[in-house]
């Protein structure tokens, strides 16, 4: 299984001047400027979080959904349409940064970007780290098997591309239309566009359960499965961390292109599994299983295991640009912490039966027979 298939203030600066040469310069205001920002679908996961920080900020926000949800944010202001057909409720509005942060389809991008382009001075689009060229290479084990030797992929990398034979307004899978998202962006606001690339978005919020299940299985206790030998790369940004920085990027006007990736410096799966452990008094036994023998087993990266994928080249992406921009980390244990907290205020059914990630049964299961095959 492909990854993609899954994957559904700008800071004050001060000069200190001769004084014999130039008048003294006051220091900079910490609060940013007031902006008038719009944020195409607030409501679901990452819209919260780029909600309430941008109105902490002092900016004035507009919502963009279809009103099957609503922000809990007071004094902001709700647009209802709908982004496949109908952005009638956005004409004649000025905007000084669009925030786009749920586009799945490139034909949405066309629409909001020709509506917006003369009437918007910033567009932030949230993209994806699929839609790097390196996503076609290989997939679950055969990334052990066939290793990327490329060099690390950067925010200068090759995107992917549309299949032979395509054709605008024809539909396109998860990866190549972000990709082409991103360029009907810069052709629509020319030197007034900003893309950030994340990858694994965790933390409190997130429906897919994809971090989530790591908490929560070691807050149950018990013996563990976990893969591999510990030593497989992982990359994992913070929500909050994510929006927030996405937030000062369009406070400071700062254009390119990021990939918004965490943590800082590496970290490997047992880094994030003791991290984890660290936020739970529970008793746990972690037994690590060696890929060949899940693989023998029929244990998925992704999907039995989350976050799990051996040699994927999109687990060590370059994330230099965002962070010499800006992009700072919560520690593991805090996300952790409040990813468990969130989880455990969840209706039953929700905690019950998770998304992703192996069944108790199933779990079992493979464990007895790791047990036996090394008895």
């Amino acid at each position: 299984m492909r990854r993609r298939d899954f994957l559904s203030g700008a800071i004050g600066a001060s000069l200190t001047l001769n004084a014999a040469a130039a008048p003294l310069m006051q220091e900079a205001p910490a609060t940013p400027s007031k902006l008038k920002i719009l944020v195409l679908g607030g409501t679901g996961f990452i819209g919260p979080p780029t909600v309430r920080y941008a109105v902490e900020r002092g900016h004035e926000v507009t919502i963009f959904s279809r009103g099957r949800s609503r922000s809990d944010v007071p004094g902001v202001r709700h647009m209802i349409g709908d982004r496949n057909n109908d952005l009638s409720a956005l004409k004649g509005h000025h905007w000084d940064v669009v925030i786009d942060n749920n586009a799945r389809d490139y034909r949405w991008v066309k629409l909001s970007t020709d509506l917006l382009k003369d009437s918007t001075e910033h567009y932030v689009f949230i993209s994806t780290i699929s839609a790097y060229a390196a996503e076609t290479f290989s997939t679950g084990y055969a990334l052990v098997d066939n290793p990327y030797s490329g060099p690390q992929i950067s925010a200068s990398s090759s995107l992917a591309q549309p299949p032979d034979g395509f054709e605008m307004g024809q539909e396109l899978s998860y990866g190549p239309s972000k990709a082409l998202a991103e360029k009907l962006v810069r052709a629509a606001f020319p030197g007034r566009a900003t893309v950030v690339r994340p990858g694994f978005i965790v933390g409190p919020g997130d429906p897919s359960d994809r971090f989530t299940y790591w908490p929560a299985r070691i807050d149950t206790g018990g013996e563990i499965l976990v893969p591999g030998d510990g030593t497989d790369q992982i990359q994992i940004v913070d929500v909050r961390d994510l929006m927030e920085f996405t937030v000062r990027l369009a406070e400071s006007s700062t254009f390119g292109d990021f990939n918004g990736v965490g943590p800082s410096s590496p970290l490997s799966m047992a880094e994030m599994i003791y991290g984890i452990r660290a936020v739970t008094s529970s008793r746990v036994q972690f037994s690590w299983v060696p890929i060949s023998f899940l693989r023998g087993v029929d244990i998925r990266p992704y999907v039995d295991m989350p976050i799990w994928i051996p040699g994927d080249p999109l687990s060590s992406v370059d994330n230099s640009l965002a962070v010499d921009a800006g992009l700072t980390f919560r520690p593991l244990a805090v996300t952790a912490a409040d990813t468990l907290a969130w989880h455990k205020e969840r209706p039953e059914q929700e905690r019950r039966k998770l998304r992703i990630g192996i069944d108790a049964k199933r779990e079992k299961e493979v464990l007895r027979a790791w047990h036996e095959s090394t008895a």
